[in-house]
Parts: C-alpha cells; structure tokens; sequence
C-alpha cells in the first residue's frame, strides 16, 4: 500500500474523522483510524461504537494530490499519527506499509515509521441499507441542532435525557431537549412527509455533527433505523446509535398561560447577565435576581457574593406588562439559552417565582421556545 497526498488538504479531512475517535477506550482498536485505499482513492473510517464517520478522499479531487502507487488497508494510531502529519516539512508526503505492518511517512528529508494494526481487526460499520430517508439543507439542520442540543442532559443516570428527541410527522419536525431544570423546543414545518418519526439522538453526536457541518452548504440525507441514524453529506458519511427508552412528554412542563412578561433584546439582555455572573459565580449557589416592577415599568437585574461584593443593573426593556416579581435563576442556562436566540427581540413570559418561565423570539414565537426552572432562594 502507498500513495502521495496533500498534507493539508489530508488534515483537513482526518481531522472530521477524528472526531470520532475516543481518547481513552478499553476497545484498543479504536483508538486508531482505518485507512482503505483503491483505485477510486482513500477512505478514511473513525470510531468509538457510538458514533463512526467514514469520509473518501477522491482520486478524481485535483486539491488532494492523491497519486496511487499501490493499495491496501492497514489501522494506524490515529492522534499520534495526526501530530506526525502536522508537523511534516513539505506541501506531500508519501505514505507507505512496508512488512509487518510498519508504515514509513516521507515529506522532504523527514522520514517517520510506525507501527500499523491488522485492517480486519477493525469492526464493521451499522447496516442503514433499507432505512427511511430524509433530506435537509444544511443550514436548517445547524439551525435545529445549535438551539437544542444546549438543553441535554450531563448526567448518564437517566440516559434519554442526554439526547435530542426528534418527532417528524405531517405537522413538520419537533426537536426537544431538556435536563429537567431547562428545555429547548423547535419545530420546523416540513412539506411533503410521508410516515411519522420517533427517535433520540445523543447531544454528543450532535454537537461533532454540528460542527463538522459548520462550513458545509449542501443538502444533508438522513437515514433512519431501529438503532442508528446515517447522515450523509458530500464524501462524508456520519453514523450515530439512537437511544433506547421512551422520552418523557414535555408538553405538559411548558405553561399556557403568564402573569408578566417582558420585551427586551437579546444581546443586551445576554450582556447585563453576564455581568451579573461574574458575581454569581464567586458565590456558592451561583443564582441571579430578576425584580420586575410594572409601576415604575422597570425590571433589575441583581447579583451578590458575600466574599467579593454585589451588581445591580436597570434593564433597558422594549415593554413590560404584567404583576410584580421577583425570581432567581442560573445564569449559565439563561445565558445559552440567550445566545441560541442572537440578536433579536425576545419575550420572557413569568407565572409565579417559583414556576418555569419562558423565552421566545417576538416575531416566531411558535416555532422556538426556550424554558428555564427557577430557583428557590427562601
């Protein structure tokens, strides 16, 4: 097996299939990246049982480079590998299995060997073959994925909540998530589906597909199965394990009704809370106050540390309507929910201080939602 490459051009796609890759694993095996060469060029396999990404390198891509003098498969050790590749001298390198699977990597005078594993020890990649198929600009979907997957749970003890529960049917697509003290909710209404979907995707799976996708423009197809979903987008294959188990129904946690609401923009509302966190969080319960008062249509914002001082800030609101009040919250999930939102106009609709209250966009109300859990200060 040998072939010549770009280097850069070869980083920029090892390091997508890297993502995949755990860092520590008891399965030895995975820690490497599968390399498979043809005549058509090199695929390029990473995974770590939960999440696998498959990426070609085309022969046929004149930026790559890819000169192919004879193919093969071998398992390489993949983040000490990608140091080597970084660190090479020239625009090429030269990548070679010689006997007993040592690989010799050659760029200008600098000559590398390691140590390869057998390409048959490597497992085999989910069967998608005869699943249903979906198809999404890419830009819809980082918008789905980037107000949501903020919301999943950390903690592995109730394991559903640590995905993003996707609901596709004749009405369009819901995509909730929540940990139980915050929620996220987007719908998006799609045309044209036939069949209804249920199932949950892990945050974490998300997240690396978000980013992989972050400069992608294309349409992205969607596969789904029992227990896998395929997302495929240009050469790059992206395969993921759905969870197993029934996602709670979160309708019923996000109120109908409100006693005080507030306008106010986004971004400035973001910056006020920041402020108010450098406080909060040298304080052992990291909580801020919100005090909103309707007769004087004024709203403060408040944080106090006992061991280093106390902020108060006067919000510059657009309308506020609605009772007296005065809660506490998190910071940290009201500022993700803040920059999921950008810079536009938002409503903060209250119930009672100890009641979940909630965010929308003023002018798409129906389509996102953010929801935050109080917390008791008395």
């Amino acid at each position: 097996m040998k072939f010549t490459i770009d280097r850069l051009n070869f980083i920029r796609q090892f390091n997508n299939v890297l993502r995949a890759v755990p860092s520590k694993t008891a399965i030895q095996i995975l820690t490497g990246i599968k390399f498979d060469l043809t005549e058509a060029g090199l695929k390029l396999t990473g995974s770590d049982a939960d999440i696998s990404i498959e990426t070609m390198l085309p022969v046929t891509d004149e930026a790559l480079k890819l000169q192919i003098e004879s193919t093969g498969s071998i398992i390489i050790t993949a983040r000490f590998f990608s140091e080597i590749v970084k660190k090479l001298p020239e625009e090429t390198f030269t990548f070679e299995v010689k006997d007993n699977l040592q690989v010799t990597l050659t760029s200008g005078k600098s000559e590398f060997t390691v140590i390869g594993f057998d390409a048959n020890s490597y497992p085999h990649l989910p069967e998608v073959s005869d699943a249903s198929q979906l198809e999404f600009s890419a830009d819809l979907l980082r918008g789905l994925i980037n107000p949501t997957v903020l919301a999943v749970s950390a903690q592995e003890s109730r394991p559903i909540l640590t995905g993003v529960h996707f609901l596709i049917n004749a009405d369009g697509l819901l995509a909730v998530a929540t940990d139980s003290h915050r929620l996220a909710q987007r719908k998006l209404d799609l045309p044209n589906v036939e069949g209804n979907y249920d199932f949950v995707i892990p945050g974490k799976s998300l997240t690396e597909l978000a980013r992989m996708l972050a400069d992608y423009q294309d349409d992205v197809q969607l596969k789904i199965t029992d227990n896998q979903v395929l997302f495929t987008f240009g050469q790059t294959q992206f395969y993921s394990r759905l969870l197993e188990g029934n996602y709670p129904d979160t309708t019923r946690l996000i109120p109908t009704d409100s006693t005080t609401t507030i306008q106010i923009d986004a971004s400035t509302l973001l910056a006020s809370v920041e402020r108010a966190s450098l406080l909060s969080h040298e304080s052992r319960n990291n909580v801020v106050r919100l005090q909103v008062n309707p007769a004087e249509n004024m709203a403060t914002l408040s944080s106090n540390s006992p061991d280093v001082g106390n902020v108060e800030e006067e919000l510059s609101l657009s309308s506020l309507v609605g009772n007296e009040l005065d809660i506490s919250f998190n910071p940290d999930y009201l500022k993700d929910a803040l920059r999921a939102f950008g810079s536009t106009e938002i409503k903060l609709s209250f119930t009672t201080n100890l009641r979940p209250f909630t965010l929308v966009p003023s002018e798409d109300a129906e389509h996102y939602i953010q929801l935050i859990t109080p917390v008791r200060t008395f």
